[in-house]
């Protein structure tokens, strides 16, 4: 298709033999056998045959290369499952564990057993999934490794490309005609852009971890710009001849940061998506959380799934077998038409509470509905004394230093019996600003212990680390200690779209408008935060912290200031001014 508007790049490396996994064009088939270990890691389940570098044209001419394993000796025609990405099509899953264990402590807990090189990263590992029936088909998309053109990162074109390739993968004498698309972020993401464009052959779909909209839910989170992961990802992992969509120079181009053709077509329509869908998704991930959650509530199937998760997504994918052996009964299911029992047996949502500190999650916790029905929402008020209470105090203020990385204010609220948290926060401020005429906000929530100390979530199980603390993870990386869920707002993208709000706690910020604020005069905010699942004992308390600080991707941003502000900030309490967090309370 032709792009919206005139799509800027950045330069990526060109692809070199020996760095992620790359090994030069060199189309071939290769047959492995039962038991053999092609890169020293896990052993492949079954007599695999791999086709490297298979030229696929897409509508425009492009063309794009791709592997398929498939297990050699299978009765008939098997179904495949893509995996859709630019971040390399062979050996890069395991390649970026060994090289990132500089950076990423414990390997995430994946282990040489759990994955054999095969695998792309973040996605399915052929050498297992051969063994359950099934051709792994693993695509280096537009502009990535030898496919041709400009890498795209979403949007229209990733989905008329992923549409093209899984037709013609659909119509090979191997296939049985029925296509799934798994993975993790990128790989996940990419398939509610896919499914939208409703390709005949793709019959089911998985998005483990999957943002559903780069502007709200990544790049410019409640209006404020930053580029979260993706200088690492750009610097670290991409290799391609021309180069990749640059997000930074984009958002630039835009009027005053507002939604232009560009970032909206980077959000999914996920209400035209309507076949089988198996979704997951974390309080921990600073980037899916939301997208998969929309996705559950928006795609328009009855067969749709959600697990709420309390382990890492690479974790979750490559080494849990319960996850893996549940995802296989859902393409069973769908992909190979078996009546296994799946479908009726699974419940339809399954949601995990953090405990945080040196206590594994609770999880597979049945809920008839997420949000969950019956969830009592209550409003708790900020007070001057750094409380929040039932009841709104009298009027009054509090401030911070929007200039200063270590100012912020603090609202804390003890709990007096066992209580959990599980669904949508809110928090409503009535703010000023005497310095500036615009305020970019960051709220974020953390637990405390009895002593009041903040407490942290490991995303892996304790038996998979030498440790039985977070706090003792070494070195420090947001994919491995949580700190608590967040929300961000600018004040002069406050305008909300009620009708396309997904839930009153989780406001639909339009971004199309700029309405700035006249120094000293008080707007509300309405700041979705983004959904979480924690239990609280006796005695522990919540901590509300607003400043003007990133408090994700700690160790890629330095807490970075965010953009836009300029002075003091006010918050102001009580009265008609009434500041308030909205906490969702269940009994399940």
């Amino acid at each position: 298709m032709p792009p919206p508007c005139q799509i800027a790049h950045r330069p990526i490396r060109k692809p070199e033999v020996g760095r992620q996994g790359y090994q030069g064009f060199n189309p071939r088939t290769e047959y492995l056998k039962k038991g053999d270990r092609p890169y020293g890691a896990r052993a492949v389940d079954c007599d695999i045959t791999a086709e490297h570098d298979v030229e696929v044209m897409v509508r425009d001419g492009c063309r794009l290369y791709v592997d398929i394993f498939r297990p050699t000796n299978a009765s008939g025609p098997v179904p495949a499952i893509l995996a859709y990405s630019p971040f390399g099509k062979k050996f890069s899953g395991l390649c970026f564990l060994n090289e990132s264990t500089k950076n990423i402590a414990y390997r995430l807990g994946v282990t040489l057993e759990d994955v054999s090189g095969l695998e792309k990263f973040e996605s399915l590992d052929p050498s297992h999934w051969c063994g359950r029936g099934y051709a792994i088909v693993n695509v280096d998309g537009r502009g990535a490794g030898d496919s041709d053109g400009g890498m795209a990162i979403m949007g229209t074109q990733e989905g008329e490309d992923g549409y093209d390739v899984i037709e013609n993968i659909a119509k090979r004498d191997w296939c049985n005609g029925n296509i799934g698309l798994a993975g993790n972020s990128h790989l996940g993401i990419v398939q509610w852009f896919i499914a939208q464009q409703q390709p005949p052959s793709l019959k089911a779909i998985a998005p483990w971890e999957a943002c559903s909209d780069l502007y709200r839910e990544q790049f410019v989170r409640g209006g404020i710009f930053n580029l979260s992961n993706f200088d690492f990802i750009a610097n670290t992992i991409l290799q391609g001849k021309v180069g990749v969509e640059d997000f930074a120079e984009m958002y630039r181009r835009t009027d005053e940061g507002k939604m232009n053709a560009y970032w909206a077509d980077k959000r999914a329509n996920l209400k035209s998506i309507k076949i089988p869908a198996y979704i997951t998704g974390s309080e921990f991930s600073g980037i899916h959380g939301m997208g998969s959650l929309r996705g559950y509530m928006e795609l328009d199937t009855k067969d749709k799934w959600f697990r709420w998760c309390g382990t890492q997504e690479w974790y979750d994918i490559w080494a849990d077998k319960e996850s893996n052996d549940d995802l296989q009964g859902f393409f069973d299911t769908f992909l190979k038409g078996e009546d296994n029992g799946w479908r009726e047996r699974t419940p339809k949502v399954r949601v995990t509470v953090l405990q945080f500190g040196r206590k594994e999650p609770i999880n597979d916790i049945i809920v008839p509905d997420f949000p969950i029905p019956n969830t009592d929402y209550k409003d708790l008020y900020l007070n001057a004394d750094s409380k929040l209470s039932l009841s709104a105090p009298a009027a009054g203020t509090i401030s911070y230093d929007s200039q200063d990385p270590g100012s912020k204010v603090s609202f804390t609220y003890t709990f007096d019996k066992q209580t959990r948290l599980i669904g949508l926060p809110k928090a409503v401020l009535y703010m000023s600003c005497a310095d500036h005429d615009d305020l970019s906000v960051s709220v974020q929530l953390k637990k405390l212990d009895p002593t009041g100390k903040p407490l942290k979530h490991l995303t892996i199980p304790f038996g998979k680390t030498p440790i039985d603390d977070p706090e003792d993870c070494k070195p420090v990386s947001m994919l491995l200690v949580h700190g608590g869920t967040t929300g961000f707002l600018r004040a002069s993208h406050r305008h909300i779209d009620e009708a396309k709000s997904i839930h009153p706690q989780y406001p639909y910020h339009t971004h199309d408008r700029v309405e700035k604020v006249p120094p000293g005069t008080v707007v509300e905010l309405q700041v979705g935060i983004w959904a979480m699942g924690v239990q609280f004992e006796a005695g522990e308390a919540l901590r509300m912290d607003v400043s003007a600080t990133n408090p994700l991707w700690l160790e890629l941003s330095d807490g970075a200031l965010l953009e836009g502000n300029k002075g003091v900030h006010t918050i102001h309490l009580g009265g008609e001014h009434a500041s308030r967090l909205i906490l969702p309370f269940v009994d399940v």
